[in-house]
């Protein structure tokens, strides 16, 4: 399995890819065809750079907010030792699911992402409750980036002010980001890419920054025997493994939201082979650049307790080793970052609402679809609307955070294997496309759907010991809810949640002609 798994990754990172000569060729023009040939025509604008492509998942996975926001928590699930290692191990597995993924998407580029290619491979209901689980995690991601930009900002505030942060004020602030997001997106996908593309560059430098500041100016480091071995355990838990497996909770939130890529494929140019690269350049930027970010924190923390127990733990490493003035400096640079990540989020959030609502398959469909300057702007709005929603129980409840952050990961985990499982389950029927893994695709999907399965059952397990009102896990409760709910939305609306059947090779010419 090791040999196999190095040859897999190697295949993938090396570009040992297999391309098809077929009617899916590159070019916009092509891109038209191969939407048209799926069964759609082009509503949105197709003006997204590859690179503006990949820079929205390596934005959406933003290891300056996931890392940042959870960190706090790594701190009492493993500690140093599991926040590292973890990082890399679950970084490794989640290169396999990145490029069972990504094969996918190269074969079905569309804005649907994956409902769509659950439904192509295994028939509708497999692609209704795709679309339902990728949709909770999409209006959860929003949620808990945003949240947790908006504790930054009151950190900030406080460090610069004085201002003691409260439910309401943190809600209030949320709200504020949340405009912003709405506002940037209804601006259109050009801007979307631009920002996409800026913030590549600034999450890097950031990291640069950060990580440079930390290791220069401090007069007292971590070891490195500190950093890589040294285990904590404030769960109340007696398994040293038991801990170890929860802390990869860390890792596994961050690697999230690279389905972006592949949502945001109506908008990208040779989007069959720019959509599954923006997937793999992402998950490999964050994994190279996250390791960097975690050891810096790691090594500059000076007082492991005091820093556990913050509100915002990195901004207490930053205060505790480089003074106020240069805190409030660097959380300026994550709160940016954070802002970054949102907008892309919402981008691809409201794409899926718009692709769902496309096919009928949301209540008040015929508004979420529409179209405006080539924009989903409906759909932008309920993006936001839902993740507001979804936080509200914040301003009476300390364990909402935790709540959304569960219902993030429970959501979008499972959705990511469900068309790589269907992809190996009716593997006659896969027609690749011009991104492929050759024959790897089966090893390679394989291992991304045990590791799938075996997070997803991971995450809906107890964290804390004892288990109260304020340490439950609510990620077993949002998953049977989404799964109830889908499940009555779809006796209700089966008969009117259409996907196109597509088109068949018969017709590819015609379609040219059209198009022509």
């Amino acid at each position: 399995m090791h040999r196999l798994a190095q040859s897999s990754v190697r295949s993938v990172l090396g570009g040992l890819l297999v391309s098809r000569s077929s009617h899916r060729s590159t070019g916009s023009r092509s891109d038209d065809l191969v939407l048209r040939e799926l069964g759609y025509k082009q509503q949105l604008a197709r003006r997204m750079t590859a690179f503006g492509n990949a820079g929205a998942s390596f934005t959406v996975i933003s290891i300056l907010s996931g890392c940042m926001t959870m960190y706090g928590f790594g701190m009492a699930t493993g500690g140093p030792a599991v926040i590292m290692w973890g990082w890399v191990a679950v970084g490794f597995m989640v290169l396999f699911v990145g490029a069972g993924l990504a094969e996918v998407t190269s074969a079905y580029p569309t804005s649907g992402a994956l409902y769509f290619m659950a439904h192509k491979l295994g028939g509708r209901r497999w692609g209704w409750y795709t679309g339902w689980l990728n949709l909770l995690g999409l209006v959860g991601a929003i949620a808990g980036i945003d949240y947790g930009c908006a504790q930054c900002v009151s950190a900030f505030l406080n460090l610069q002010f004085g201002i003691v942060a409260s439910p309401i004020s943190t809600f209030v602030i949320f709200l504020a980001v949340l405009l912003l997001h709405a506002v940037l997106n209804l601006r259109g996908v050009r801007l979307v890419s631009v920002l996409n593309v800026v913030s590549v560059w600034w999450h890097l430098a950031g990291v640069a920054l950060i990580v440079g500041a930390l290791t220069l100016v401090p007069s007292h480091h971590q070891s490195a025997s500190f950093v890589f071995t040294r285990f904590v355990n404030d769960t109340g838990f007696g398994s040293t493994w038991y801990v170890a497996l929860i802390g990869l909770l860390l890792a596994q939130y961050t690697f999230s939201g690279y389905d972006a890529s592949a949502h945001l494929s109506e908008e990208t140019t040779n989007a069959q082979v720019a959509a599954p690269k923006g997937i793999m350049r992402a998950i490999v930027w964050s994994w190279g650049a996250g390791f960097v970010l975690l050891a810096g924190l790691t090594f500059a923390i000076q007082d492991y307790t005091a820093t556990q127990h913050a509100d915002v733990p990195p901004a207490q490493i930053f205060h505790d080793a480089l003074g106020p003035e240069a805190a409030k400096a660097l959380l300026l640079v994550v709160i940016v970052a954070q802002l970054f990540c949102g907008t892309a989020g919402t981008a691809a959030c409201s794409r899926m609402i718009f692709a769902f609502s496309r096919d009928r398959a949301l209540p008040g469909w015929h508004l979420w679809q529409r179209v405006s300057d080539g924009t989903p702007k409906a759909a932008v709005w309920l993006s936001v609307g839902a993740a507001a929603v979804l936080v509200a129980p914040s301003l009476y409840s300390a364990t909402a955070y935790g709540a959304v952050t569960a219902i993030n990961v429970i959501g979008i985990t499972p959705a990511y294997a469900i068309p790589i499982f269907l992809r190996i389950k009716n593997r006659h029927r896969f027609e690749p496309g011009p991104w492929n893994l050759g024959r790897w695709g089966i090893p390679v999907g394989v291992v991304a759907v045990a590791w799938v399965a075996f997070v997803t059952v991971l995450f809906c397990l107890p964290q804390h010991d004892p288990i109260t009102l304020d340490t439950f896990n609510y990620a077993p409760i949002a998953l049977v809810a989404v799964l109830a709910a889908a499940t009555l939305r779809w006796l209700l609306a089966k008969r009117t949640y259409v996907v196109p059947a597509g088109r068949t090779a018969r017709d590819l010419a015609d379609l040219e002609r059209e198009v022509i």
